[in-house]
């Protein structure tokens, strides 16, 4: 029997002695990160977010250093070149860009003859500087006759060695140096009626939510009765009664913008002010100032900045609509808004002295609401994994 044991036995060689590690089943393989280092991590994966902030850097930028690109100044008048359309330098010669120097329209007429006189009338009677194009010869009745006309107006008024990269206003002004000008008085106007809305509506929701009982009572009636009179009624009084300009715009932006700030600050401060941190911290003796200074702002911050990010297009656009209604930035002084005001007037016939204006105006609201986009799902938690 022992001999059949031994037979069926297996070779040593096949055991080999077990070693006792260390248990790694609750290692953690990962370094930790705060809550900003996945909100921050969150951000960057956001592509449009990422590309947003580029692009305002960018103007940015512009905003401060393309006004200087050229030798014309903002307020060099000169009604010999009133009205130029842009021409730049090398991308001149292509046509699918329409930077050349030239000014095309299309005009009707009975025949013609009619159709090519207007034309000529309209572009100041330079018929040696107009090409002409027929796009239909009409059949008798009004207005059935149409030609194409384009006006060389740089060689009319012998300027072809000059450039003016977006052209220039009604008195002669270079628009490029305005706009990125304007760029600069509305980005600053914006930034600051931001910055006035965070710091005043981040104290008093802060205060009014900490505190509660009565001094929350009374704060809040206040704000209440702030927010039943017509935003647009305030910024109107207070503008007629200061002179237009930057100060002025940023106080009306800010008499009832930081409102909705305190509104959102208030409601989380009640929702963290009951958390165990927040009882420690009162155990420890830390007094209410920072309590609310070192606990509960950093902990309401995410929602704070993204507000913040909101703030800024709504500045940018109420700066906008405060100078296109005559109310804003007075002239020689530019804004955007103010250069849409005075390339809607001429809209028609100059339509480039809108469309670069707004074009800007559209793409940095659009920028800053998709940055806030991404600051919205990066201090979600439930968007970090």
């Amino acid at each position: 029997m022992a001999t059949n044991q031994k037979k069926h036995e297996p070779p040593k060689e096949l055991f080999v002695p077990h070693e006792r590690k260390e248990d790694t089943s609750e290692r953690i393989t990962k370094p930790s990160r705060s809550f900003f280092q996945d909100a921050r991590r969150t951000f960057f994966k956001n592509k449009s977010a990422v590309l947003s902030i580029i692009l305002m850097i960018i103007i940015i930028i512009m905003s401060i250093f393309a006004p200087h690109f050229n030798e014309y100044g903002m307020d060099e008048q000169d009604l010999s070149r009133a009205k130029m359309p842009p021409k730049i330098p090398v991308i001149e010669d292509l046509p699918f860009f329409g930077m050349n120097g030239t000014l095309a329209s299309e005009f009707k007429g009975d025949d013609v003859e009619e159709a090519t006189k207007n034309a000529v009338m309209r572009y100041n009677n330079d018929e040696d500087f107009i090409d002409i194009e027929v796009l239909s010869e009409g059949d008798g009745s009004a207005d059935s006759a149409e030609v194409a006309a384009t006006y060389h107006i740089y060689e009319a008024k012998e300027m072809q060695d000059e450039y003016f990269w977006l052209g220039t206003d009604q008195l002669g002004r270079d628009q490029w140096t305005r706009i990125w000008l304007g760029t600069r008085v509305s980005l600053i106007i914006a930034f600051a009626a931001a910055a006035i809305d965070l710091l005043i509506g981040v104290a008093y929701g802060g205060i009014s939510g900490y505190y509660g009982g009565r001094v929350d009572n009374v704060l809040q009636r206040i704000l209440e009765i702030l927010i039943g009179i017509p935003n647009l009624v305030v910024i109107f009084l207070l503008l007629i009664v200061l002179q237009p300009g930057i100060i002025s715009i940023v106080l009306a932006l800010t008499i009832t913008g930081w409102t909705g700030m305190a509104r959102i600050v208030r409601g989380e401060v009640l929702k963290q002010k009951n958390e165990e941190y927040v009882l420690a911290a009162r155990t420890l003796g830390q007094s209410n100032g920072k309590i609310i200074r070192k606990h509960l702002m950093p902990n309401v911050a995410g929602i704070i900045i993204i507000n913040t990010m909101f703030t800024i297009p709504n500045a940018i656009f109420f700066e906008a609509f405060l100078s296109f209604i005559g109310l804003g930035i007075v002239p020689p002084e530019a804004s955007l808004g103010a250069l849409v005001d005075s390339g809607f007037k001429v809209l028609r016939l100059y339509p480039y002295m809108v469309f670069y204006p707004a074009v800007l105006i559209s793409v940095i609201m659009i920028a800053f609401n998709l940055i806030g986009d991404g600051l919205r799902d990066a201090f979600d938690p439930k968007m970090h994994k």
